[in-house]
């Protein structure tokens, strides 16, 4: 669990997800929506886009069970880094050219995230709703909403949805490939930029909710 700090700036984007009660995405119809139907996951999509990073929201029915999983933060996986350093969670010893120190603790809780999931029989797939803590990296004036979003993208909202084919994704600085999982659900999302978090050294925590389908 995460204690808001002082200061609390709000960055990136929010986002809903995309997935339908059958797992395809359906732009927003044109007059007003009625409830969703007992058993309905339904998003809120713009309309004539293919592969939209924000939608205005997600609607739940009420038979629909949810799981809320608490803030995760990157497991230490760097065990050459000095103990309590942002490098000692990051997903690589050298990173690939561009990759950024919060973008490789993000790829890090990401892989948390669907370790946790698994557990209750869920995936990524199944997330509706996201809340991202970023703090600053060590120097910098301002949290990486850029490489936190690269992320993202890796593991959410990477397929086109006309088709379903995946869409490739940046890592660092590469040119964008395959993404790391394909995934057509776009989550409800805010992102915070926080003073600091409750493990020396995490740049990112994340929770998540998701439904069973």
């Amino acid at each position: 669990m995460t204690v808001l700090p002082r200061r609390i700036l709000v960055g990136g984007f929010v986002t809903a997800v995309l997935v339908g009660v059958a797992g395809v995405a359906s732009a927003a119809p044109e007059g007003p929506e009625k409830p969703p139907r007992p058993n309905e996951v339904r998003p809120a999509l713009p309309a004539g886009q293919n592969n939209p990073a924000i939608a205005g929201g997600v609607a739940v029915g009420g038979r629909v069970a949810t799981y809320t999983a608490s803030g995760l933060g990157p497991k230490e996986v760097n065990a050459s880094a000095p103990a309590g350093s942002p490098e000692r969670y990051s997903e690589y010893t050298t990173p690939p050219p561009g990759v950024t120190i919060t973008e490789a603790q993000s790829l890090n809780v990401l892989k948390q995230i669907t370790d946790n999931l698994k557990v209750q029989g869920l995936t990524l797939r199944d997330v509706i709703s996201m809340r991202a803590y970023l703090a600053n990296a060590p120097g910098a004036d301002t949290a990486d909403f850029a490489g936190w979003n690269r992320a993202y993208r890796q593991y959410f909202a990477n397929t086109d949805l006309s088709t379903g084919a995946p869409v490739n994704v940046p890592l660092g600085t590469a040119p964008p490939a395959p993404p790391l999982y394909v995934n057509p659900a776009r989550p409800s999302r805010v992102t915070l930029e926080i003073e600091n978090l409750p493990v020396p050294g995490w740049l990112v925590e994340v929770e998540v909710v998701a439904a069973f389908r």
